[in-house]
């Protein structure tokens, strides 16, 4: 049973980040080149606005905003998933390469499959799923040991080099086609939002409906695999076969989330961290927090870099990457004492 103390902080913690969404999101909804000044925002997000207004609003930064917040939340939520099957603190879509996997998966789609320009939104999540699914089945069969099971370490050193691998590999792939098409992927490849238009929402979204509430659902089987494997097979809990069904859903939340804002790395890994440092290392508390805790970290990411830098800013990616790549150091030499 949790204590009501901590379920109050929990409850308390959500609140505040949904405050903190809300204002993030206000904030950028109001600058940018194109300004839309605080006092005409509430007059605007109620049919009141000029064209230019409304344009700029509903038609620009909403959508933009609304993905974002998507992709970080489901970022988040892979990672916390990837972090408990593995009993891995350094487990993230982006690191251990599944981010990567569908990256590639997606590039060799739009360079040498052109499809309808309407179904292409609805199918990039279909195909970046396609590209996650076959690293991770690569992941797992070079990770596992018949005789000790998933090995969690190994898992991310097998990780970080396929990622590597899959860069040389999008070398060669970008020495072949049309220069403007690998501008396009290069920029997708740093994180830059390029889905921020409402029908990539409508691709997002029930990606994050079935499986937020599944995550939840299966919130105690994922404390259980936390445990040592004497512990979980001991209360029942056919391993290998929950783990499989979590990886599938770590993954589709991933390729859903690359499909639509590119190259994302280290979301996975912090937001979950942060949330159990504040509210405690059971999933059923935590993951609601790092789910809320991706999508502003995010939302946040994007807004300060696309204002930084006049006229195209800095990619969400690497502004993500500026203070992850720090923390990841951080965990990793912490790990290792």
């Amino acid at each position: 049973m949790i204590h009501p103390r901590i379920v109050k902080k929990q409850r308390l913690t959500l609140l505040f980040l949904l405050l903190l969404i809300i204002a993030t999101a206000v904030i950028g909804m109001g600058i940018g080149s194109s300004s839309v000044s605080f006092d005409r925002l509430i007059p605007t997000l109620f049919g009141q606005g000029t064209f230019k207004e409304e344009f700029v609003v509903f038609s620009v930064r909403m959508p933009r905003i609304v993905v974002t917040l998507l992709a970080g939340m489901a970022l988040a939520l892979s990672g916390s998933i990837l972090q408990g099957i593995t009993r891995n603190d350094l487990a993230d879509p982006g690191i251990i390469g599944i981010n990567s996997g569908a990256g590639i998966g997606v590039a060799i789609f739009y360079l040498f499959f052109p499809v309808d320009g309407g179904m292409f939104v609805y199918l990039l999540p279909v195909v970046a799923f396609a590209g996650a699914m076959v690293t991770a089945a690569l992941l797992y069969l070079f990770s596992y040991d018949r005789k000790t099971g998933l090995q969690p370490v190994r898992l991310v050193l097998i990780g970080v080099g396929f990622s590597m691998a899959f860069s040389g590999a999008m070398i060669i792939i970008f020495s072949s086609v049309d220069p403007f098409k690998v501008d396009f992927i290069a920029k997708w490849l740093n994180g830059n939002i390029w889905g921020s238009d409402w029908p990539f929402i409508w691709a997002i979204l029930p990606w994050l409906i079935v499986l937020i509430p599944f995550t939840l659902y299966r919130a105690n089987r994922l404390n259980l695999l936390g445990m040592s494997e004497p512990v979980a097979v001991g209360v029942g809990v056919s391993i290998e076969k929950e783990r499989i069904v979590l990886l599938l859903a770590a993954v589709a939340l991933a390729a859903a989330a690359v499909s639509v804002t590119g190259g994302i790395a280290f979301i996975g890994l912090m937001a979950p961290h942060i949330a159990k440092a504040l509210v405690g290392p059971r999933n059923q508390l935590f993951i609601p927090v790092a789910i809320m805790l991706g999508g502003w970290l995010l939302v946040l990411a994007d807004t300060i870099g696309r204002n930084l830098i006049e006229p195209d800013g800095i990619p969400a990616g690497i502004m993500v990457a500026l203070i992850g790549a720090p923390y990841f150091m951080y965990l990793l030499l912490k790990n290792d004492k």
